[in-house]
């Protein structure tokens, strides 16, 4: 009975023609009444708008920083090689197309005993003596995380003498950016925690200042989003300013960075500064409007 009156109800409803007028008022009415809660809160506002910055300041430097590393790691896996050297009498050739053919394999070089011996020479200044070099196969692998799946499988060739590679170094980077990512992980926690947090218990005071306002409206049949959004708007407002504030120290570290990158010869990650400007708005105005969600939930049955 009850879904059959829903229904008659929604019919009825889509069938009415719309005030557009009467709806823009509804609107404005609602941005109004966020902005009164706002003007409630008086210096309060100050407060949580400072605290909110400082936890979205944190988060977007140590995520600019993140982006950074990981370029250093990605440029450094670049250089990361596998050094494959060869049994005397076997054919370069046919070991390097097998080796071609092994997944995140990216690309493989020869250099030939010759060429190795010949470049020694030089450099050590040495007599001519029998080349003691074999060939060597070096062998680029797509990801560092990759390099060490691909050189297990490049052992047990037949005609692979011996091979080698960086070992310590890859490590290096792949703890280096586990660290990193477990580090900006735990601070969005943190800062989504804090926020929602911080945003929550606002929220639960202006519900408490409106609280006779708000029955007085449920007895008027006011519906509940009327209720809710200006709420919602509050929370969001909080953290869309908090995060338009975050960006000005970001701004600051930009100059160091790209010095840091210049002294390294490692270009810059492309959009990484904008990018996390679109990830700090959209992070802390979804953060603020959550926190007052919940807050609605629990202290407001509406």
């Amino acid at each position: 009975m009850d879904s059959s009156k829903q229904q008659l109800k929604r019919t009825v409803k889509k069938h009415l023609p719309k005030d557009w007028l009467c709806e823009l008022r509804i609107a404005y009415r609602i941005v109004m009444e966020a902005v009164n809660d706002i003007k409630r809160t008086g210096i309060i506002n100050l407060v949580i708008i400072t605290t909110m910055f400082a936890i979205l300041t944190i988060f977007g430097i140590l995520f600019r920083f993140t982006l950074s590393l990981s370029t250093f790691a990605n440029e450094l896996g670049n250089v990361l090689e596998i050094s494959v050297y060869l049994k005397s009498g076997t054919s370069p050739d046919i070991i390097k197309e097998r080796i071609k053919d092994i997944n995140y394999v990216q690309k493989v070089t020869l250099r030939t005993k010759e060429e190795s011996w010949g470049s020694l020479k030089q450099e050590l200044g040495l007599h001519e003596m029998d080349n003691p070099l074999p060939d060597t196969l070096r062998v680029k692998v797509d990801k560092p995380e990759h390099i060490n799946e691909v050189f297990n499988q490049i052992k047990p060739i037949s005609g692979v003498d011996d091979l080698g590679y960086a070992k310590e170094l890859a490590k290096k980077m792949q703890m280096l950016m586990h660290v990193v990512n477990t580090s900006i992980i735990f601070v969005i926690i943190i800062s989504a925690v804090l926020t929602i947090t911080i945003i929550n218990n606002t929220i639960q005071l202006v519900i408490q200042s409106r609280k006779e306002e708000i029955e007085i409206m449920r007895l008027m049949g006011v519906s509940n989003w009327y209720i809710r959004i200006p709420l919602v708007m509050q929370g969001a407002f909080y953290g869309f300013v908090s995060s338009v504030l975050a960006v000005i120290p970001l701004s600051w570290i930009q100059l160091p960075l790209q010095n840091m990158h210049k002294f390294f010869l490692i270009p810059m990650p492309q959009y990484a500064q904008n990018f996390v400007i679109i990830t700090l708005l959209i992070t802390g105005t979804t953060f603020g409007a959550i926190g007052s969600l919940l807050s609605i939930k629990k202290h407001l049955q509406v």
